[in-house]
């Protein structure tokens, strides 16, 4: 990316001002984290945990939903497990996603 430094002095102080976008600063891996999105219904422990906000419990609440439960059909019902609330899920929302459940394709047999 090329940056734009418009520099100008004045009365003895040079001042700088760069014209580098807000988004070109941002940590490498907030930006990274925002690409990859977290599913929520095939992420491990592990997974969970990296998302902000999330402990092992909270992470180990949302995996044994999943399991009790289903999978999620919407990501708003990760409010449904216990530590979630609508504040945390305002702050993952951008960061997690439920792909489509996997469908047979019409004449595979079925096993």
């Amino acid at each position: 990316m090329i940056t734009n430094v418009l520099a100008r002095v004045l009365v003895g102080v040079l001042l700088i001002v760069s014209a580098t976008p807000v988004a070109a600063r941002q940590a490498p891996q907030t930006a990274a984290r925002a690409a990859a999105a977290v599913d929520i219904n095939t992420a491990s422990v592990a997974d969970l945990e990296g998302l902000p906000g999330i402990g092992r419990r909270t992470a180990e609440r949302i995996v044994e939903h999943r399991q009790k439960n289903g999978a999620f059909k919407k990501i708003e019902e990760l409010m449904n497990v216990q530590g979630i609330g609508e504040k945390s899920f305002l702050r993952l929302k951008p960061l997690i996603t439920v792909a489509p459940p996997k469908t047979e394709k019409a004449g595979a047999p079925r096993s």
